[in-house]
């Protein structure tokens, strides 16, 4: 029943996607949206039933569906049998599949909304939108069917299978469960559909750019209609990356968060293309600049994004992420290669429509700001693709293996990042046309001193590192440039109010933040970045690290704690086993915590997870991680992990930047952004 009605949104889903083509190109034409409300519907009734049939089948342990019976067990508790829908190949596709069909529907709501006489743009939009969904729908109705039926089983999973639903089934008794790996943190049910809503969100900005240069409609309408899909997809694509990092941090046990690693990389390229665009929008948008480039970044962002999808489930890579080899690699290779050749021949038909743009007044202004962030950017973006993509390349021309590590991208990145940091504190400062050099300097002359003073206590109580000092410096820089303008704006706003009179300061504060809501999200924002870049230059430079053998009494002085191993444990829980070491933590003679640093088995797996026991504290966090364990004794790898938390909560606020931006009651222009 299950592979039937999962069948039957699939192709629901891919009946409306053509019609939707079809009634937008007309709608296109003519200027109308009538007739187009019926096919979104229909889009999105078939993802649906898609997604919940999938849920269905897991929930009910189904294992007369292939990719039930070999993703899922019996024994997998919530929310990892519902995670289990996206875990796999077959399943993201489907979750693709519905995500996009949600964007779909708000997409078709802002048209109506906005409908206008003769409006192309938002029917050409649609219609886009319905070409990427033929796409998506088709794969799941041919090599990523995640309906077959399992017409041979073995004793744990599904060895054949049948694209038709009414083929005799043949069910395993259980199945092997989800990798281990992704249902050892609940972070697993959270990450992936955050950063698939970021990946996706990212097709609606595309949508409108090309309808727009389809129609030979230039101008700063597309952007304006397409700018709150660009911020939510923005914003759910910043969340991902950060609780990836958390995932992977809490998870692999090897006391990183962020190893340049391909799928990485693949999250990463895109939001620093849709972070360039939406600054670069609001010059057109403000000043007609910059008017070619955003199509080119509006493209390359959704490129990277397919890009993304093609490395992450192709199997070309060996990853923790990476799906295993299947024949949707060559159809995404394909798909992006018409992406990218069909958008920018398109692009070059109409350059034309962009080409007359109006030149900077002076590079020392705010689009000269925008513009050198842009720069930037890109080439932090261009640097990480070739850094991703060179091994690739040499692989598949020569058939030798290379290997592009961190060392690489430490180099090439680090002197960007600080660029961008120093770009980021003076931009705001500008004034658009034509800023004057003196007043720009006045105005930055107290952040500039607020970040040296952080600067010298960072070398008077903690490192003399040029890297952190370096790091804290900058990234206090951009908070301070911040903070100061919004003072400076707020005290000319009272004295001009004052009348006379006192005006209290918060008032003013409170006043500035409602007018520009849009900036000051921007700056939030900003004050994320910065605070990343801080808790990076910690946690990479002053980190500690040491294995010991230890037995049950043993104790080890590391890092300002005092660790004593106390005894094994070995659980056993519903869905796993768990065995590991208890460790007590004191500091100066008082016990602060007990770790308890484990391997988790699941399943018939032998290897086990290692998963670290982490003591979080100001300074930063302690992580121990179970090496080894036996009769004799444990091998205890133990790191730390200063400031660490500085990474998180910068993440989390530079999203909040942008669901600020996306919330707020706008009561004035938009003049600057995320």
């Amino acid at each position: 029943m299950f592979a039937l009605l999962g069948i039957a949104g699939i192709l629901t889903g891919l009946a409306g996607s053509i019609w939707l083509v079809v009634t937008g190109v007309r709608g296109a034409r003519h200027g109308t949206t009538t007739g187009m409300w019926r096919p979104v519907q229909t889009i999105l009734g078939g993802a649906a039933l898609a997604m919940l049939a999938l849920e269905a089948a897991l929930v009910a342990d189904d294992f007369s569906l292939e990719y039930v019976a070999n993703n899922h067990a019996r024994a997998t508790p919530f929310p990892f049998n519902i995670a289990t829908g996206w875990a796999a190949l077959e399943g993201s596709i489907v979750l693709w599949g519905l995500i996009l069909a949600v964007f779909t529907w708000f997409t078709h709501r802002s048209v109506v909304r906005q409908e206008r006489e003769g409006d192309r743009i938002g029917p050409g939009a649609l219609a886009v939108l319905g070409i990427v969904a033929i796409f998506f729908f088709g794969i799941q109705a041919t090599v990523a069917d995640p309906f077959r039926v399992c017409t041979e089983a073995v004793a744990n999973g599904c060895v054949a299978a049948s694209p038709l639903p009414w083929a005799a089934a043949q069910a395993p008794p259980d199945g092997p469960g989800p990798n281990p790996l992704l249902q050892n943190h609940i972070l697993m049910a959270i990450h992936p559909p955050m950063l698939y809503l970021g990946f996706i969100g990212l097709t609606v900005p595309f949508a409108y750019g090309i309808s727009a240069l389809a129609l030979r409609e230039g101008g700063v309408e597309w952007l304006r209609r397409s700018r709150r899909a660009t911020l939510v997809a923005w914003t759910f694509l910043t969340t991902g990356i950060v609780l990836g990092a958390w995932w992977a941090y809490e998870v692999l046990s090897w006391g990183g968060y962020w190893g340049w690693d391909p799928v990485e990389n693949a999250s990463l390229m895109p939001w620093l293309v849709a972070t360039a665009f939406l600054h670069s929008a609001l010059v057109q948008i403000r000043r007609g600049a910059l008017q070619a480039w955003n199509f080119v970044l509006v493209i390359g962002a959704f490129s990277l994004t397919i890009l993304g999808t093609f490395l992450t489930r192709s199997g070309v890579i060996g990853s923790v992420h990476s799906f295993t080899q299947s024949a949707i690699g060559p159809v995404l290779l394909g798909f992006l290669f018409l992406v990218v050749a069909g958008s920018f021949w398109l692009f070059a038909t109409r350059s034309h429509l962009v080409a007359d743009s109006p030149r900077l007044d002076s590079l020392v202004s705010r689009e000269g700001s925008f513009l050198l962030n842009n720069l930037l950017l890109t080439v932090f973006a261009f640097v990480v693709l070739t850094g991703t993509l060179y091994p690739l390349v040499v692989e598949a021309i020569s058939g030798d293996r290379v290997a592009v590590g961190p060392p690489f991208f430490s180099r090439m990145v680090v002197p960007l990042a600080f660029a961008l940091l120093l770009a980021m504190g003076i931009g705001p400062h500008t004034t658009w046309k034509e800023a004057d050099p003196a007043r720009l300097a006045e105005s930055l002359r107290l952040p500039v001193q607020i970040a040296l003073g952080a600067g010298a206590l960072t070398v008077l109580i903690a490192t003399r590192i040029g890297y952190v000092v370096a790091a804290v410096v900058a990234g206090t820089f951009v908070i301070a440039a911040s903070v100061s303008l919004l003072l400076n704006r707020a005290r000319r706003s009272a004295l001009a109010r004052s009348s006379g009179s006192p005006v209290r300061l918060t008032g003013e504060i409170r006043r500035q933040l409602a007018a520009e809501p849009s900036f000051w999200a921007g700056q939030l924002s900003h004050a994320g970045v910065a605070l990343i870049a801080i808790g990076i230059g910690f946690t990479s430079n002053l980190a500690q690290h040491s294995e010991v053998v230890m037995e049950p009494g043993d104790r080890v002085v590391f890092a300002g704690y005092d660790l004593a191993y106390r005894s094994p444990f070995l659980v056993t829980e519903t869905s796993r086993r768990v065995q590991g070491a208890t460790i007590e933590v004191a500091v100066d003679g008082e016990v602060v915590t007990e770790l308890r640093p484990r391997a988790n088995y699941y399943g018939a797996d032998t290897s086990g997870i290692s998963t670290p026991a982490i003591h979080t504290a100001f300074t930063g966090d302690l992580y121990l991680t179970l090496v080894r364990i036996d009769a004799a004794g444990i091998l205890l790898r133990m790191d730390t992990s200063p400031g660490i938390w500085l990474l998180w909560a910068g993440g989390l606020i530079a999203a909040g930047g942008g669901l600020w931006s996306l919330t707020a009651r706008r009561r004035a222009p938009v003049t600057a952004g995320v």
